[in-house]
């Protein structure tokens, strides 16, 4: 057992579902955030037995704060430790797994000042979430948003350049491959979403975009992602102020 996903999203009024008292881990979550999708990539990507609970985030269920006191997702709950303690922030949650299933391979690296620099690109992804949020999300997002996203985004394509290698994380897929690409799983949506649709430009990100194809084929990846239609669609709900959590499990 890898998964065993509850597909109903669990709302304000609605009790706490009803997970067998087996000791497997809890995912709370919501399909369409990011940073929810970074805690999925590392549970797919180490085969973690795991139960899912969608939590709807514009109504949150009352019993949500028990397990995440700002009532974000995604949050862990880890049933088979003292206490039954809850982990939240996607990159805690990640640390935590990769160092707790060390039997797979880890993902973060070994060497302490790699890990550190890994920990610091990741978060240099911030200006670019924060520029180009107001363009998935919204219908006036400022003139400069992607102007600003793009400038965000060099800073990558000059370190996997620098780098070297296939992946961020070297020959293989690791932490910081994982941690940014469920943005690089949306940005596609823009060509469905915008009145003149947006693609990254590939003489301004080669390297970038030749990643972006290469870790779309990961196992891990492929398990935990959604078409970029259905993200547009999800993407339209938010504009018209009718948020439909739900969609994920529609057919396109």
């Amino acid at each position: 057992m890898t998964s065993v996903p509850i597909h109903s999203t669990s709302s304000t009024g609605t009790p706490k579902p009803d997970i067998p008292e087996d000791g497997v881990l809890r995912y709370y979550t919501m399909r369409f955030c990011p940073y929810s999708q970074r805690a999925h990539l590392i549970l797919a990507a180490k085969k973690i037995p795991h139960h899912t609970v969608y939590i709807d985030l514009s109504e949150k269920p009352e019993w949500y704060t028990d397990y995440s006191p700002l009532g974000k997702v995604p949050a862990i709950q880890l049933p088979h430790l003292p206490g039954q303690p809850t982990l939240v922030e996607s990159l805690v949650i990640a640390e935590y797994l990769d160092e707790e299933f060390a039997g797979v391979r880890s993902l973060f690296p070994k060497d302490p000042l790699q890990k550190a620099l890994d920990r610091i690109l990741i978060e240099r992804l911030s200006p670019a979430v924060s520029a180009i949020y107001p363009v998935f999300f919204t219908t006036n997002p400022p003139e400069d948003a992607l102007k600003n996203f793009e400038t965000a985004l060099d800073v990558f394509e000059v370190e996997i350049t620098k780098r070297g290698t296939p992946y961020f994380g070297g020959d293989q897929i690791g932490i910081v491959d994982y941690m940014i690409w469920p943005w690089f799983e949306r940005f596609p949506a823009l060509k469905y979403t915008l009145a003149e649709p947006y693609e990254l430009d590939s003489k301004r990100y080669p390297n970038l975009l030749n990643w972006r194809l290469l870790v779309a084929q990961d196992e891990a990846v492929k398990a935990t992602a959604l078409d970029a239609k259905v993200h547009a669609k999800f993407m339209r709900t938010r504009h018209e102020g009718k948020t439909n959590y739900d969609l994920a499990f529609e057919p396109l």
